[in-house]
């Protein structure tokens, strides 16, 4: 989704000159709504995590990670994910990059990269379904993330985001699916990620939150994520 398609999806949403949302939903209507999905879904997320996990353990090394990320504010907190990577994963992205100057340039550019040599073979296929994502609920319910939001950055990242003059994203819990997740993701470049916050800020809405929940779900279906 390109942020300029959300301007069609902005419902009892403004904005003020001094760029803070203004939304009826954006306070605890949207609080909410995030504890009340988790709670409808957490039988079947949690039977689903269980499973994985067991998978992921089975191709060595533990089956959670756990990464401290940049929450609303700025405030730090843990994330948690299903382990997708091999143990190793920041050596050995040290050393690819330091003899790969493609990789270290497409690394730069957008904190990805097209073959990552720190994927697992399980690993791979939960990250192509994003049910590496699926522990994330647990963040929701402590109140760290929200269902939608902005995509979470790392505490490495937040010094390229904050160079950007992106705001948006400090004014909302990140969110465990939200625009960027449904988007050109894999073209992207990190630095875009901004266009799709303040994007999202302005386009707040239930309505809008479900829109993009239903569309995480095609997402997930046809594999398109990395």
């Amino acid at each position: 989704m390109h942020p300029t398609d959300l301007e069609h999806t902005r419902h009892r949403t403004s904005v003020s000159r001094n760029g803070q949302t203004r939304s009826q939903y954006a306070g605890l209507p949207k609080r909410v709504f995030d504890i009340v999905f988790v709670l409808l879904v957490a039988p079947f997320v949690l039977t689903v995590v269980v499973m994985l996990a067991i998978l992921v353990r089975l191709d060595g090394g533990p089956a959670f990670y756990m990464q401290d990320r940049v929450g609303r504010g700025g405030r730090r907190f843990r994330m948690y994910k299903l382990r997708t990577m091999v143990t190793d994963a920041d050596a050995r992205l040290a050393r690819h990059l330091a003899r790969d100057e493609r990789a270290a340039a497409e690394w730069e550019r957008s904190q990805k990269l097209t073959h990552d040599p720190r994927i697992t073979r399980v690993g791979a296929i939960l990250r192509c379904t994003s049910l590496d994502e699926l522990p994330q609920f647990l963040n929701v319910l402590l109140g760290d993330m929200s269902i939608v939001g902005p995509r979470p950055f790392t505490t490495e990242q937040e010094a390229a985001y904050r160079a950007t003059g992106g705001t948006a994203y400090f004014r909302l819990r990140p969110g465990l699916t939200g625009p960027w997740q449904v988007s050109d993701r894999h073209r992207s470049r990190f630095i875009d990620r901004r266009a799709h916050d303040d994007a999202y800020a302005e386009a707040l809405s239930l309505a809008f939150d479900l829109i993009l929940i239903f569309r995480t779900v095609l997402t997930m279906i046809s594999r398109s994520g990395r």
